[in-house]
């Protein structure tokens, strides 16, 4: 059986047949966030039924590519949606994307996810800069044997979220007018949404929202050495206290009226981001 550097190699030979770019910046686009994609000048953009290893996202919202091109000038690849612990694969799987995209050369990861917001002060609508983050998904990326040409056995995660980016992330929406949070993610695996006990729980451990995706990968690329910046569509106000009924069409809707805000912020923060 090929060892995981072997399978990296093979993934990145496939994605550099179709080009020759090297990415600086790797961009998740999370549920309902996909249009940044129309913002990218594309090189190359590559199912990943396409390319050998790469999961394959069954859910609405997650396009299923990968494009290698230019945005405001930077080198950038952007997955065009994602695979998640809950539609059946590992978490070795669903990180696997991250580790071919540093492989293509991006040192650092742009992030990003829909949300339930657990923070009573805050509003469905809000975009949220991923300050920290909690994994309750019951398991690690990295389980199993390390290859220390990837990473450490124990990589530090004190500073998951890179300071200076958070700070570029924060005067990038002043500078845009939009009005931006910061707090602690919540990574559940799913897929069912929390019951308000669950809720009252992830917020008494300081969580500000909560997701079924992102702490996986964050993991993975903080262990390849990748700088790291997650931000969050606040999609639905999940306190706990009002029992409301949430369905993924109506997350999709307020993740799609954000996403405009989204799309500005991002493009300015690359645009500003200085890179080696």
């Amino acid at each position: 059986m090929a060892s995981l550097k072997q399978q990296i190699d093979r993934a990145v030979s496939v994605v550099r047949e179709r080009v020759s770019l090297a990415p600086q910046v790797a961009i998740i686009l999370g549920s309902g966030l996909g249009a940044l994609a129309g913002e990218v000048r594309a090189d190359a953009v590559v199912p990943y039924a396409e390319i050998p290893g790469f999961p394959r996202s069954t859910v609405e919202g997650h396009a299923g590519n990968l494009l290698v091109g230019r945005l405001e000038g930077r080198a950038v690849a952007v997955m065009q949606g994602r695979a998640h612990f809950y539609e059946g694969y590992s978490l070795a799987d669903v990180v696997f994307p991250v580790r071919v995209i540093r492989a293509l050369g991006a040192r650092v990861l742009l992030v990003s996810n829909a949300a339930g917001g657990i923070n009573r002060l805050w509003s469905s609508g809000d975009l949220m800069i991923i300050a920290d983050h909690i994994n309750f998904m019951g398991s690690n990326p990295l389980m199993g044997p390390n290859d220390p040409d990837l990473g450490p056995r124990f990589p530090d995660m004190s500073q998951a979220y890179d300071p200076d980016l958070i700070a570029l992330a924060e005067r990038a929406a002043l500078a845009e007018g939009i009005a931006i949070r910061k707090g602690v993610y919540a990574g559940v695996h799913g897929p069912s949404y929390e019951t308000p006990a669950e809720l009252r729980m992830l917020r008494g451990w300081g969580a500000d929202a909560v997701g079924m995706s992102t702490v996986p990968e964050v993991i993975a690329a903080r262990h390849m050495g990748m700088r790291v910046l997650g931000i969050t569509a606040i999609t639905d106000m999940a306190t706990g206290e009002q029992i409301k009924t949430v369905t993924h069409e109506d997350v999709m809707a307020v993740a799609r009226e954000i996403e405009p805000k989204f799309i500005r912020v991002v493009k300015r923060i690359v645009r500003e981001m200085k890179l080696p």
